[in-house]
């Protein structure tokens, strides 16, 4: 039986709706179960307990119950993508296989033979089966044809040389085509499929860690590692040796950390990767951070400030003379903070220039320079420089040492704004920062204009977003009065759009610290942390606390990122 008339039969919908779903399925090509979620004229819990009652077998949901690497080993993918199964656990010598039609004993028969456990079948969603067929079987294949060429182009002698060459004439070649080109070696194939995959996904961050028996591909998606890939451990030689090519790294040196650059086009789109190369027990671990030009928005309207924070950021940029610090954690989206405030700052008549290290995005207008320390090139000899260049406003990459903060603060005192970033974990903080680098207060006071200090918050996921509901004692943990709770709390539930995480993206959180003259003293005095946010909070400023809970309230991120990310006040 059809699945529409499982779902007529048991009245979930009319024939109608059928029809009007069927004729919407000629036109997207989706299977009829997705076409009718996608209109809404039955949810996915209703679709499995439907057919669940259809075939009297328990119906699983893939997206919550996902199979481990080590189960959907135990069936071949030949047989899995053949009869469109995949094993969802082994309890002794039962296994337990979602199937799109559990009454299906040819199939069951079939794997009962060629795995030797007995079978349990269970019902679940055909999109699910198919989605995790496609990224673990498919994949597996992928890794067995490229081990195979490997082994093959090793046997010959040739195998890396092939690579290294290969990697060498095809700068310009769009990454995704390199996977599908029979004649690219094994190694380059593997590495540009790990590219190409994250960069469809949005991943800010790729790990590549060897260990003892195996090796895993991570990636960061919405700030968070996601274990993606577990390719044989034999693959870690070629894979390492390949990107170190694609990065100008010495290929040979393998016992000291390097730091290198990608230059790669993807879907037709280019993309810089930063890699970074370290030495462990069992082989070298690769992080590659992948900055994507056309995904940037350098809009300070659109990374979710607060009017008023923001209003207060603005009037701190647009002083003519001063230092404005951005502050917050790796990958806090500081970077995006900067170069927004400078595209709103561009003109034809001011000369911008920058001093980074490195440049992640290249922008109209402005001279960017960048710092390479092993030349001598540091933050404050390019700052010293730059000096000499009739500059109106300068941007450092980061103030870390005391020689960088005082040429900044000379060129604040000489007319000229400084834009820059220091790694704190508040806008109070950097002022005790600053005097730890051996910074006068009254320097600090004189010169500075406003700190800024952010956070990123993930999204609740639009297309499964559902109130939610917690305990009493777990607001009052989190600085929430249970009684006077006036707003809903949302939760993601997890789907296809968001792969079950129940998040999709990223937004800011904020806080601005304009230095006026309660703060100034306050610096002179050289207050604590404590103190100089107490005056910031007094003059109206808007926390970073303030900030994740506006969010909260505007049902756009959930309760447990709040926490995660600020501190109860």
């Amino acid at each position: 039986m059809k699945l529409g008339e499982i779902l007529l039969n048991q009245g979930l919908i009319s024939e109608d709706m059928l029809a009007q779903a069927l004729e919407e399925q000629k036109a997207d090509g989706e299977k009829i179960g997705t076409t009718l979620i996608k209109m809404g004229f039955v949810s996915e819990e209703e679709l499995l307990k439907a057919l669940s009652k259809h075939f009297g077998v328990r119906g699983v949901d893939l997206k919550v119950k996902e199979p481990s690497d080590n189960v959907l080993r135990l069936l071949p993918g030949d047989i899995a993508a053949k009869y469109l199964v995949v094993p969802v656990s082994r309890f002794g010598r039962k296994l337990t296989l979602a199937m799109l039609n559990p009454h299906d004993m040819a199939a069951i028969e079939d794997i009962k033979f060629a795995t030797g456990f007995e079978i349990e079948p269970v019902v679940a969603h055909l999109d699910d089966i198919v989605e995790i067929i496609e990224s673990h079987y498919h994949m597996q294949n992928f890794f067995s044809d490229v081990m195979y060429e490997i082994e093959m182009a090793e046997a010959t002698g040739d195998g890396q040389a092939m690579d290294q060459v290969q990697v060498r004439e095809r700068k310009e070649e769009d990454l995704s085509n390199v996977i599908d080109n029979g004649d690219s070696g094994p190694a380059l194939k593997l590495a540009s499929k790990i590219i190409s995959d994250a960069v469809a996904l949005n991943v800010s961050d790729v790990h590549i860690e060897p260990y003892e028996s195996d090796m895993r591909v991570r990636y960061r998606i919405d700030g968070i590692l996601h274990e993606i890939l577990k390719p044989p451990k034999k693959l870690n030689r070629a894979l390492a040796t390949v990107i170190k090519v694609m990065a100008k790294l010495k290929v040979e040196e393998k016992r000291l950390p390097q730091d290198g650059r990608i230059k790669a086009r993807v879907q037709n789109k280019i993309i810089d990767i930063r890699v970074s190369t370290v030495p462990t027990l069992f082989g070298e671990k690769m992080a590659l951070r992948i900055l994507d030009r056309s995904a940037i928005q350098l809009n300070l309207d659109l990374l979710g400030f607060e009017a008023e924070t923001l209003s207060d950021f603005r009037k701190a940029i647009k002083t003519p003379y001063g230092i404005v610090l951005v502050t917050g954690p790796t990958g806090s989206g500081k970077t995006t903070t900067m170069y927004s405030g400078l595209a709103e700052l561009n003109d034809p008549g001011l000369n911008i220039i920058t001093a980074e290290d490195p440049i992640e995005y290249s922008l109209g207008g402005i001279n960017q320079l960048q710092v390479n320390e092993r030349v001598g090139l540091t933050f404050a000899s390019a700052l010293r420089s730059y000096l000499r260049q009739d500059p109106n406003i300068i941007m450092v990459g980061e103030i870390r040492d005391l020689e960088t903060a005082e040429i900044a603060i000379r060129a604040s005192l000489t007319g000229h704004l400084v834009l820059s970033t220091v790694h704190t974990n508040s806008a109070a903080a950097t002022v005790t920062r600053l005097t730890n680098m051996d910074v006068e207060p009254f320097l600090i006071a004189s010169t500075l204009l406003a700190v800024e200090s952010q956070r990123l918050l993930r999204k609740v996921c639009p297309k499964c977003r559902k109130e939610a509901e917690y305990p009493d004692e777990a607001l009052t943990d989190a600085g929430l009065n249970p009684k006077k709770l006036d707003f809903v709390l949302y939760k993601g539930d997890g789907c296809k759009h968001c792969r079950g995480t129940g998040y999709k993206g990223r937004i800011g959180i904020f806080e601005t610290l304009l230095v006026t003259g309660p703060i100034r003293e306050a610096i002179i005095n050289r207050a604590s942390n404590t103190a100089i946010e107490k005056t910031a909070v007094e003059d109206g400023m808007t926390t970073l606390r303030d900030s994740a809970l506006n969010k909260l309230k505007e049902g756009v991120t959930t309760l447990e990122e709040v926490i995660r990310e600020t501190k109860v006040e």
